[in-house]
C-alpha cells in the first residue's frame, strides 16, 4: 500500500495496512535523528522513508521581489513579520520581535508591501507531484488562512484580539488582504497540479490549554467567513480541507463540519477536551485526526519507556474504525531526547498494523 493510498484509506475511515504517520520537528532534533541514522544533514527524503512519513508538502516557491529587507539581527519574510534569534539550553529558534503594525491604521495596512500571487513559481508544481507522487500530497499549511496567528506576529497578539472583538478595520483589512494572496496562490497550484495534491491545509490556533481563545461568536463573525473561502476552493478541487488548530479548540469542531472541514490537526492532548478518548468517542465517526503526540509531553520530558506506553495507549484510543494518522503536535522540539522520538516511531511501526 502506497503511503497515498493509506492516508486516503485512513481518513475514509476505512482500515489501511497501519496507520499514517507524519513528522515534524525543529532543526537540533533534525540534525540529530540524521546523525542517528547515518544520513546526510540534507536528506529529508531518506529520513522520511526512515521513519516511514506518509505526508508530503507541495510548497510553490516564492520568486518575487525582496519585499522587507533584512535589518541586523533580524530576519524578516515576505509578509514583513520580524523574527530574532533566541538561544535556549537546547539550541534556538527564531522568535517573532518588534511587531511592526502594531496599532497600524487602516492607510497603513493598505501601503503595506505583500507579495503577489504572480510572484510565485507554479511551472514546479506538476513535476515536484510526481516525483512525489506515493506520498499523501498536502498543499498549504498551519500558516495558510489563519488570522490571529500571522496577524499576531506582526501587529502583536493584544492588538490583534482587541481589533478583532472591536471590528478594528485596520486589523480585519491586513487578515484580509493575506488571505486574498493566499487564496489565489493555492487556486493557481491547485489548478497546476492537476488533481495530484489529495488535501488542503489551513491553519488557526483556537485555544489556550485552558479554553478557547476567542468567543464562539467572534469565531462566526470574522473568523469562519475567512476559512469557509478556503474550504470552498477544496470543495471546488474535490479533495478534504485538514485543518490546524493548537490548544482546546474542539469547541468549534461542530462548525467545522459545516464548513466542510472534515480533518483537524495538532489535537494537543494535555489541552481542555482534546484527549483522544475524548475526541475519538464525540467526533470519531464525523472527523477524522492527524496529531496526538504531545511535543510539550513524555516525548520531551520522559523516558523510552514512557514514550513507549503513550503511542500503544493513543493508538489502543484512535486506531478503531480508521480516520487517524499519527503525528507531533507541534515541531517536535530541540529538547526532545534522539531516543525518545526514535521510539516514538519505532512503537507506532510495530502496534499501528491492522491485523
Amino acid at each position: 500500500m502506497t503511503s497515498k493510498e493509506r492516508v486516503k484509506r485512513a481518513f475514509a475511515h476505512e482500515t489501511p495496512d497501519r496507520v499514517p504517520f507524519d513528522y515534524l520537528a525543529n532543526p537540533g532534533i533534525d540534525r540529530r535523528l540524521k546523525r542517528h541514522f547515518g544520513l546526510r544533514p540534507d536528506d529529508d527524503e531518506g529520513l522520511r522513508r526512515v521513519l516511514g512519513v506518509d505526508f508530503y508538502e507541495i510548497i510553490p516557491p516564492y520568486v518575487g521581489p525582496k519585499l522587507h529587507p533584512d535589518s541586523e539581527g533580524r530576519h524578516i519574510d515576505i509578509w514583513g513579520i520580524h523574527t530574532k534569534w533566541v538561544e535556549h539550553e537546547s539550541g534556538g529558534y527564531w522568535d517573532y520581535c518588534d511587531f511592526p503594525l502594531r496599532g497600524a491604521d487602516l492607510e497603513a495596512v493598505e501601503a503595506w508591501p505583500m507579495p503577489s500571487p504572480d510572484d510565485f513559481d507554479y511551472d514546479v508544481v506538476p513535476a515536484l507531484c510526481a516525483a512525489m507522487q506515493d506520498y499523501c500530497l498536502l498543499i498549504g499549511n498551519p500558516g495558510a488562512g489563519d488570522m490571529i496567528n500571522t496577524a499576531g506576529m506582526i501587529r502583536g497578539v493584544e492588538d490583534v484580539l482587541v481589533g478583532l472583538m472591536g471590528d478594528d478595520p485596520a486589523c480585519l483589512r491586513f487578515m484580509e488582504r493575506k488571505n486574498e494572496v493566499q487564496l489565489a496562490m493555492l487556486e493557481r497550484a491547485l489548478d497546476k497540479a492537476g488533481g495530484a495534491i489529495d488535501i488542503l491545509w489551513l491553519g488557526e490556533d483556537l485555544g489556550t490549554q485552558r479554553g478557547p481563545m476567542v468567543s464562539l461568536d467572534l469565531f462566526r463573525k470574522h473568523i469562519r467567513p475567512q476559512h469557509q473561502k478556503f474550504s470552498d476552493l477544496a470543495r471546488h478541487f474535490g479533495i478534504p480541507v485538514m485543518m490546524h488548530s493548537c490548544g482546546s479548540s474542539s469547541w468549534a469542531f461542530d462548525d467545522f463540519l459545516e464548513m466542510g472541514i472534515t480533518i483537524v490537526d495538532t489535537l494537543q492532548p494535555e489541552a481542555k477536551d482534546m484527549a483522544p478518548a475524548y475526541l475519538k468517542k464525540r467526533y470519531g465517526d464525523r472527523m477524522s485526526f492527524h496529531g496526538c503526540i504531545s511535543t510539550a509531553g513524555v516525548v520531551a520530558t520522559g523516558t523510552v519507556e514512557d514514550t513507549v506506553k503513550m503511542v500503544k495507549e493513543t493508538l489502543e484510543v484512535m486506531m478503531p474504525g480508521g480516520g487517524f494518522a499519527l503525528s507531533p503536535t507541534h515541531l517536535l522540539q530541540d529538547n526532545s531526547p534522539t531516543q525518545n522520538v526514535v521510539a516514538l516511531y519505532e512503537t507506532a511501526e510495530e502496534y499501528g498494523r491492522y491485523r
